[in-house]
């Protein structure tokens, strides 16, 4: 089964990416390295190829009142302009993804994962009534630009004031020439900008941002980003077994201001008998990287599992984010991590593990 390229992936080939597959499609990895391309988006400004994510647009009368019987967190703060972060949730209140809720007033934008993309829109189709889903993730591309020098650096090419435009807010604007979203929203713990435009003005946007000094950045400097800052990756550290409350996004449900979404019963319950584990920060020492699905043992026994692992370029250290049993999960906390054939110590750390200044 051949692979789905993005509106970008010429471009990507041009400026020698390396390829991967990644959610079935053919996404850039990595450009000039990846310690370069975070250096670039944590000091000066990266953009990424982010158009793989998937792009619903959904209209009818009274779409987030819809929404809001699938979500945890109160839709009613939301107004025209703004966005939420938040997850769909099975009954059991585990995550069926998480996405992020743009309101524009008539419609609902959704971007979810790419991974998730097709069982995203078989549950909001099933779940949702009198509301038309419009699947934009093959005709539009988006491209994210991060980091300090984001701002400045779109500013350049668009004809909105981006400064008026707080985070987690949106709006639209021309992006030379071509109508453009613009989310002041992104997944690397920089500020920055998410572009959505149909898929015939990408490659001019993309080039002008190169011109304007925007280093491109892959898949690869993306992870290790959003690690940093203590993002939670689907597929990884959440998932359809993880409930939001274990997975450190209990901040996401509001249960006293929804009485009632799918997964509100199973999550009112897990908070009035307490969760029994917890999704922590972990940092280790000298050059010993916990990976994915590491175990961590206690009395020779497994009793928790490694999400998330790098050595952080920023901090020059290694870190994790990892699922431990909840008396283990204070910060301070010293436990053991199995890498390959030895053991060797982490202690919990508060999360996230960096954060950009203001």
């Amino acid at each position: 089964m051949s692979l789905l390229r993005t509106p970008l992936y010429d471009l990507c080939i041009q400026n020698k990416a390396r390829m991967t597959d990644f959610a079935g499609w053919e996404m850039p990895v990595q450009f000039s390295g990846i310690k370069q391309e975070h250096a670039a988006v944590r000091n000066q400004v990266g953009i990424f190829d982010i158009s793989h994510m998937g792009k619903f647009i959904l209209t009818g009368d009274h779409v987030l009142r819809s929404l809001q019987q699938l979500v945890p967190s109160d839709l009613d703060k939301l107004s025209p302009g703004k966005a939420q972060y938040t997850v769909l949730l099975n009954p059991q209140g585990g995550i069926i993804d998480d996405l992020i809720i743009y309101d524009e007033g008539e419609q609902v934008t959704l971007i979810v994962n790419a991974a998730t993309t097709d069982k995203d829109k078989t549950w909001l189709l099933e779940h949702l009534a009198n509301v038309e889903l419009h699947d934009n993730s093959q005709t539009h591309a988006l491209i994210a630009i991060q980091g300090p020098k984001a701002v400045e650096t779109l500013q350049k090419i668009t004809d909105i004031d981006l400064s008026v435009i707080r985070r987690y807010n949106h709006a639209y604007g021309q992006v030379l020439g071509h109508k453009s979203f613009l989310a002041r929203t992104g997944y690397t713990g920089e500020d920055g900008f998410e572009i959505m435009v149909e898929a015939d003005g990408a490659t001019a946007i993309w080039q002008a941002l190169q011109e304007h000094g925007a280093e491109p950045c892959g898949l690869g400097a993306r992870d290790t980003l959003r690690l940093e800052a203590s993002m939670a990756l689907y597929g990884q550290d959440i998932n359809d077994e993880t409930t939001p409350l274990e997975g450190g996004l209990s901040w996401l449900v509001h249960l006293d201001k929804v009485p009632n979404f799918i997964g509100r019963d199973s999550l009112a319950q897990q908070k009035a008998d307490g969760i029994t584990r917890r999704l922590v920060g972990l940092q280790l020492e000298g050059r010993n990287i916990a990976r994915h699905n590491y175990p961590i043992i206690q009395d020779d026994k497994q009793i928790g599992i490694v999400t998330s692992g790098t050595l952080s370029p920023t901090l020059g250290y290694p870190v994790a984010l990892a699922y431990v049993p909840i008396e283990l999960a204070k910060v301070g906390t010293v436990i053991n991590v199995q890498i390959r054939q030895k053991t060797v110590p982490a202690t919990v750390v508060k999360k996230p593990f960096y954060k950009a200044s203001t």
